[in-house]
């Protein structure tokens, strides 16, 4: 009879670090919180579930403060015979990195709830589906960076990515229905693929945590190799899905007007997060030894990203409906090229510390400014259905809200005042041009010229004259901000993003380094 006797028992018992795992179990705990507590609630109290939602998030957000020491807190360790572990046997580990991108996930999160408030209640849906939904997808989004072994991505992009199909769906005007079924089977076969990579990867390294495959593709036989590369090409199909790169991008302008526009906003930046950070750790990490294959790669995908996401902001017409969402769709598109571009980098650098420091620097620019950029089209359309002229002198009708369109479009095209913008620009540029990618600056610098055309465009429809009617009408039917008498008030949803959103934009443009020291590895 075999003897299932281990020299050191105490090996195989694991124990939990509470305290690193927070943020996504308090997300985790406030969605089961609202599920069960929609049961209870009678209709007219109903209004709650976005305030506890809210609430949840904030909550998880400050979870965060605890884990910023100087050394990372790791958990669910593989031990050794001693008893002994490294974060390089672990499954989820709360590192720099991994506080970045769930500071983004979770306050994108929070963003999007405060969005939602007058959205659920606007368009009828389901209050207690929608906020556990909305929270269920952002555990997801923050487990991911943390997640160490391929295992757990791959759970965690599930998580972050079904409730999201379901999102889409809420919308009962025939155009959700459409929107999550495209995202779903896009979503579905790029899953599918990524698991074949990953069983491939499995079976050429005999691991899945992160660094121990690192050292089994290096010493992975002759033979084994070219399972190994297709393996971790096809790994990556699934993260590049959730960025949005080229030619997995298809998806985006049809989800985003199909869906409610603050899940527009979520998967505009939390999608976006979640799936770059997966592309970051599986390349950097788990891939290593084929660094200037998935560089060369990345440098490409990114350059192809940028130009057919510009090119397809610059053919979106102005006076169409939708135009406003799918305007931001594509633009969505082209600076998922400029988020790729240092993590090409990081292929051709001695470490990835710096050009990954860019990249989550980038990242949490776009996201406040991309996230109130959404938020203004809320105000002025109130549906989704709004087009870019239907902005034509917002300026005279609600200067502030006019005013801080301006000041997020000039950030997203990297022009003063939008410092932080620019800022973000420079140090994607710089981290192109330190890895030897001189080409890719080059075509990152076309790209950034042929966007200001868009952007400026819709800027200066902002403060153009109306022609006719000091109302100008969301392509829908409904009353643009302003009303007849230029008085309507935002809600209190709307007006929390709006100053959320604006406020954090113009702290980080006179204050750039609150955000630009991620570059140095280092987020506090």
């Amino acid at each position: 009879m075999t003897s299932l006797a281990v020299a050191n028992p105490g090996s195989l018992i694991q124990s939990v670090d509470w305290v690193a795992i927070a943020p996504p179990l308090i997300a985790a705990v406030a969605a089961v919180a609202v599920l069960v507590t929609d049961l209870f609630l009678p209709e007219r109290h109903k209004k709650w579930l976005g305030r506890l939602t809210a609430a949840g998030l904030v909550l998880a957000l400050i979870a965060l403060l605890p884990l910023t020491g100087k050394s990372p807190r790791a958990t669910f360790c593989v031990q050794n015979v001693a008893g002994g572990s490294d974060n390089g046997g672990c499954s989820y580990v709360a590192d720099h990195f991994a506080l970045v991108f769930q500071l983004l996930a979770l306050g994108g999160a929070l963003i999007a709830a405060l969005l939602s408030m007058h959205t659920v209640d606007d368009e009828r849906l389901p209050r207690g589906e929608y906020w556990f939904l909305l929270l269920s997808s952002a555990t997801g989004a923050a487990l991911l960076p943390a997640s160490r072994d391929l295992a757990t991505m791959v759970v965690a992009l599930e998580v972050a990515s079904l409730p999201a199909f379901a999102l889409v769906a809420l919308r009962r005007d025939g155009r959700g229905a459409e929107a999550a079924l495209k995202f779903f089977v896009s979503s579905v076969t790029a899953t599918a693929v990524m698991l074949l990579g990953i069983g491939f990867v499995y079976a050429a390294s005999g691991s899945l945590h992160l660094g121990a495959v690192a050292q089994g593709l290096e010493h992975a036989p002759a033979q084994l190799k070219p399972l190994a590369e297709a393996g971790a090409v096809l790994t990556l199909v699934g993260f590049a899905f959730k960025v949005a790169a080229v030619p997995f991008h298809f998806w985006v302008p049809d989800t985003y007007t199909g869906a409610p526009l603050p899940v527009a906003g979520y998967l505009s930046v939390v999608g976006k997060a979640a799936g770059l950070s997966g592309l970051a750790l599986a390349t950097t990490v788990a891939f290593r030894p084929y660094a200037h294959t998935w560089g060369l790669a990345l440098a490409v995908l990114a350059a192809v990203t940028m130009t057919v996401g510009n090119v397809g902001a610059l053919r979106q017409r102005f006076d169409t409906r939708y135009s406003a969402v799918r305007l931001l769709a594509w633009s969505s598109v082209g600076q998922a090229g400029y988020l790729l571009v240092p993590l090409a980098a990081a292929g051709y650098a001695p470490t990835g510390t710096d050009p990954l420091g860019a990249t989550a620097a980038y990242a949490l620019i776009y996201g406040v400014v991309n996230l109130g950029a959404f938020g203004v089209v809320a105000a002025v359309g109130r549906r989704p259905g709004v087009g870019v002229d239907d902005f034509r002198g917002l300026f005279a009708r609600n200067r502030w809200t006019a005013l801080a369109l301006a000041f997020f479009l000039l950030c997203l095209a990297g022009l003063p005042p939008g410092l932080i913008g620019l800022f973000g620009k420079v140090v994607v540029f710089r981290a192109a041009v330190d890895a030897g990618l001189g080409w890719l600056a080059v075509v990152m610098a076309v790209n950034v010229v042929v966007a200001l055309y868009y952007y400026l465009l819709w800027t200066a429809r902002l403060f153009a004259p109306v022609a006719q009617s000091p109302v100008a009408p969301g392509a829908d039917g409904g009353e643009a901000v302003g009303g007849a008498d230029g008085q309507h008030r935002l809600p209190v949803g709307l007006t929390a993003t709006l100053a959320l959103t604006a406020s954090a934009a113009v702290v980080l443009s006179v204050a750039p380094q609150l955000v630009l020291q991620v570059t140095g590895g280092s987020l506090f």
